[in-house]
């Protein structure tokens, strides 16, 4: 009976020992992590052996706000309350338009959010404008994708570390007008049957020029082209409901997003200009042109064998047909004005221009 209650005393103090030393380490880190940032963010990338040995020793469970999310990849959040809405900026050697990029988004007149930067494997100086920023504001957070895993997986990325009852995300050399969250948040909050806001956008050059406004149609005539645009908020619900982007479909990402949401959710517009979308030499939309036209026609094909109704069905396709300079779409016109020859009245200008136009690049490439 005393030797049971010694041992009994002795595995006792063995288990006070052993809490105390983790104690010990754990505020040894913390102390650490600390001295590393002054605003307690650190964000590692490369070699992360000796990050490794501190999560083993004891654990990250016991490191509250600590995100080991993948072998290459350690986030610190910042601040612990959770924000309203969560800005996600996928970036791949984007150094040149970043830093407006992000003082965009800092800039907002509506202040409840965070900005998740997501660094997809970019080789140029984006890594250290990301950290100079982070340091600065503690509302940003770093995540670092290596291997590139390309937009849509930046997004899913971003958006699975997402705190924010309301998601919305930006383009590394985009411009969001101050007022642009305050609105659509309004927007939002004015109508809880509603799922997703969208406005208006203006189309810059490299130069920060303004070069035309873009005005959104409504969502109802999504199946007619991508009616929502670049400037856009929507409930987190939304996120979860669709399993966010297809990963597939890389260029066309976004509209295959808001086809599948308007199936499911309310959309509602908000009738301003609130956001600046750059147009360079550089840009993923124009270096993927072609690669984009060929996917929207496939997503489209989807998208009308669920359509019942004969005269919709003609109208997108002769939209679609009629609507890419790089992509024919021969067969897509063919099938609409098959489906509705009165289509073509009024319109025989346009497909005799696309005919040309189309024929005239393919004897070009021939005799190029």
């Amino acid at each position: 009976m005393v030797s049971d209650k010694k041992a009994a005393r002795s595995c006792a103090e063995m288990a006070r020992r052993r809490q105390k030393c983790r104690a010990v380490g754990l505020a040894r880190i913390v102390e650490t992590l600390c001295n590393a940032s002054a605003n307690r963010r650190l964000h590692l990338a490369g070699n992360m052996a000796p990050m490794d040995m501190l999560l083993h020793s004891v654990g990250s469970d016991d490191l509250p706000g600590f995100c080991a999310c993948s072998e290459d990849h350690v986030e610190l959040h910042g601040a612990a309350s959770t924000p309203r809405v969560s800005v996600v900026l996928p970036v791949h050697n984007g150094a040149a338009f970043l830093d407006a990029a992000i003082a965009s988004i800092l800039g907002q007149t509506f202040r409840d959010f965070e900005l998740i930067c997501v660094d997809d494997g970019s080789t140029d100086e984006t890594p250290q404008i990301l950290q100079r920023h982070a340091l600065a504001d503690r509302r940003i957070r770093i995540i670092t994708n290596r291997p590139n895993k390309g937009l849509p997986g930046a997004l899913n990325t971003g958006f699975a570390a997402a705190r924010g009852a309301l998601h919305t995300w930006t383009s590394d050399d985009n411009i969001a007008r101050p007022h642009m969250l305050a609105r659509l948040v309004a927007a939002l909050d004015a109508d809880p049957g509603v799922a997703i806001a969208y406005a208006d956008f203006s189309v810059i050059d490299a130069q920060g020029e303004v070069t035309g406004l873009q005005k959104m149609g409504p969502a109802s005539d999504l199946l007619l082209g991508n009616r929502i645009g670049a400037a856009f908020l929507y409930r987190a619900e939304v996120t979860k409901a669709l399993s966010g982007y297809d990963e597939a479909l890389f260029g066309i990402e976004d509209y295959d997003f808001w086809l599948r949401a308007v199936r499911r959710f309310y959309f509602v517009k908000v009738e301003e200009d609130l956001y600046l979308y750059r147009r360079h030499e550089a840009s993923l939309t124009d270096r993927r042109a072609l690669r984009i036209h060929r996917l929207g026609s496939q997503i489209m094909r989807r998208e009308l064998a669920m359509v019942p109704s004969r005269a919709m069905r003609a109208r997108a396709l002769v939209e679609h047909g009629l609507a890419s300079r790089l992509d024919p779409r021969l067969d897509m016109l063919a099938r609409g004005l098959i489906l509705s020859p009165g289509l073509a009245r009024g319109r025989i200008k346009a497909i005799l221009r696309h005919l040309a136009q189309h024929f005239v690049r393919a004897i070009t490439r021939r005799t190029g």
